[in-house]
């Protein structure tokens, strides 16, 4: 008798998860070590997920109960959900789109950009990239590179150029999502069901910002962290910071 389908999708979920903890270690060591380096300056750490739910990495780690105040989500109407799942889609799809966003935001050579992008192909993810890479912006990717490299050449949803993320940031956090993002069989239907792309982001990103704290305070920096505004005392304790960021973070 084959178990309940979410308790298969909870067992997916929870070998995943152990997967990244064992294998992704060493990267978001490395990525935290920058960006604890970056916000020791008090410099502020953008995240862009340029894709439906990529945004959903970006919003993850942005504005968010015990996250760093210093990470500014680059989030732009043009690929969020809000405004039409197929217009998001089509913007994804279209080169040249990403250097607008980072025009608007203004991004320039020193800055710290995360890419969130699980499939690491389109050409809002390879052109944030490679505009990144032109302007001197240090870049960390967090995508799958197997369901990149398994993607053919010629797809339709490819950046011009056939790159990809993984090939072109200074770190990588693997996901490992794996070709079509769906993980779970249902018999009688030939198409899986129960999409894993979102646990993984919003693991690898929340180890990486708490890796970065914990940096941070090793190296005798209290960094301002975001307080639920839900619990008693959370509107006050941001309070003290919020002037910090007012005109540096555009969606604050």
């Amino acid at each position: 008798m084959s178990l309940p389908v979410m308790t298969q999708y909870l067992h997916k979920i929870v070998h995943h998860l152990e997967l990244l903890h064992q294998e992704e270690q060493a990267p978001i060591a490395r990525a935290a070590r920058l960006m604890a380096d970056h916000i020791k300056l008090d410099k502020i750490v953008y995240a862009y997920g340029p894709g439906g739910h990529s945004n959903l990495g970006s919003q993850e780690i942005f504005f968010r109960a015990g996250g760093l105040m210093h990470i500014s989500a680059m989030l732009d109407e043009g690929t969020l959900l809000s405004g039409g799942a197929l217009r998001s889609m089509a913007v994804e799809r279209t080169p040249g789109y990403a250097r607008i966003v980072m025009d608007d935001y203004g991004l320039k050579q020193g800055d710290l950009l995360i890419i969130i992008n699980s499939y690491g192909i389109n050409s809002a993810t390879i052109d944030a990239a490679l505009e990144a890479r032109a302007r001197g912006v240090t870049t960390i990717g967090v995508t799958s590179v197997r369901h990149a490299l398994a993607t053919p050449e010629h797809h339709v949803a490819r950046h011009p150029s056939k790159q990809n993320l993984h090939d072109l940031v200074d770190v990588v956090l693997d996901t490992k999502i794996e070709v079509g993002d769906a993980v779970v069989d249902i018999d009688g239907l030939d198409q899986r069901v129960a999409a894993m792309s979102t646990f993984a982001n919003a693991y690898l990103l929340n180890s990486l910002v708490s890796e970065t704290i914990e940096l941070l305070v090793k190296d005798g920096v209290r960094p301002p962290i975001w307080m639920s505004g839900n619990a008693s005392g959370g509107d006050e304790s941001n309070a003290r910071f919020i002037e910090q960021f007012k005109g540096r973070i555009k969606k604050l």
